[in-house]
């Protein structure tokens, strides 16, 4: 197989340390690879493979040289000046943030869900927000069998999905400090508030998850509604999900249907107190599955308990599995 070079942006960030785990672990067909970072981190060491590189700064002239595939997690502004430079000179950009999520023009990717988009690419591919990507991944095989009819998301999100920041927040609020990043102190609390308020009163992470799930599923008009919380725990998002069918299904059929799907791991034994946990998730690339059961309100519906990794597979490990499929379809065009 032909070895690719790659670039990381954002290589000293939380995420983008996770990219270099995540591909180290993966052993993707790399040539070279070039760690990028902005003035503040550059000149910083990294150690990939047994072996030490220097951070470059980013800069307009960072993709002169020969660059395959670039694996963005540097902000939404970093991400709208630097990609179209990236992609203008050969490079596919595989972008963390939300800049290009809702661009029609952009593949909103995950790739046990829609890995044919990613064929579709103009030099951007979008990875979606870390709640939508477990969340779809769950959702996307029961969409395919007894098509989605109405999606109610309330979701438990761990504070490194604010970042570093919030990760130090959570330490810092168990020491007693106020907080900086967050409207409210987060040890001991549930704050119903991630990103900004919009006109209609749902917050902006609550819309990109209505928006992208209608993307990444292909659904424009799906009927999809959201409550996004930040609950005080380090790693791993909990999503409860009440989804609504329009056809009729069999639990037990639907429960094996989720165990025999890729990327999907189904813990679901209530008697023995076996259910997804945010801890047991931490580290991990697999969607969680289980508290499943009828909503019995509907005529037919389920509710589930989905947890997940919103670093690792909410982030890195979906970039880094969407550059395994774009290499897959160079390889085999």
């Amino acid at each position: 197989m032909k070895k690719y070079n790659f670039a990381i942006v954002g290589a000293t960030g939380m995420v983008g340390r996770t990219f270099i785990k995540v591909l180290e672990e993966r052993n993707l067909p790399i040539d070279k690879i070039y760690f990028m970072a902005s003035a503040r981190t550059a000149g910083s060491e990294i150690e990939f493979m047994g072996k030490k590189y220097i951070v470059e700064e980013l800069t307009e002239n960072s993709f002169d040289k020969p660059i395959d595939i670039a694996l963005f997690s540097a902000g939404g502004g970093t991400s709208k000046e630097f990609a179209p430079i990236a992609a203008s000179k050969g490079v596919v950009v595989i972008d963390n943030s939300s800049a290009w999520r809702m661009d029609p023009d952009v593949p909103l990717v995950v790739p046990e869900v829609n890995p044919e988009d990613i064929r579709l690419n103009n030099g951007i591919i979008a990875n979606p927000n870390c709640s939508t990507i477990q969340a779809v991944v769950a959702l996307k095989p029961l969409h395919d069998r007894y098509k989605i009819k109405r999606i109610v998301y309330s979701t438990y999100q761990s504070v490194s999905g604010a970042g570093k920041k919030g990760y130090d927040e959570l330490t810092d609020s168990l020491a007693g400090k106020p907080p900086k990043i967050m409207p409210h102190p987060i040890a001991g609390n549930c704050i119903p508030h991630i990103d900004v308020f919009m006109e209609n009163g749902y917050t902006k992470e609550e819309m990109k998850m209505v928006w992208e799930t209608r993307k990444i599923l292909h659904s424009p008009n799906l009927r999809v509604t959201a409550t996004t919380v930040r609950v005080p725990v380090f790693y791993s998002h909990s999503e409860s999900i009440n989804v609504e069918f329009e056809n009729q299904f069999d639990i037990i059929e639907l429960r094996d249907l989720l165990s025999s799907s890729f990327g999907i791991i189904v813990q679901d034994d209530p008697s023995a107190n076996i259910y997804p946990l945010a801890k047991e998730a931490a580290d991990r690339d697999e969607v969680f599955v289980g508290r499943i059961r009828r909503d019995e309100s509907l005529d037919s519906g389920i509710n589930m308990w989905v947890v997940a990794d919103n670093i690792r597979k909410g982030a890195a490990t979906n970039a880094v599995q969407i550059a395994q499929e774009l290499i897959r379809f160079w390889e085999n065009s």
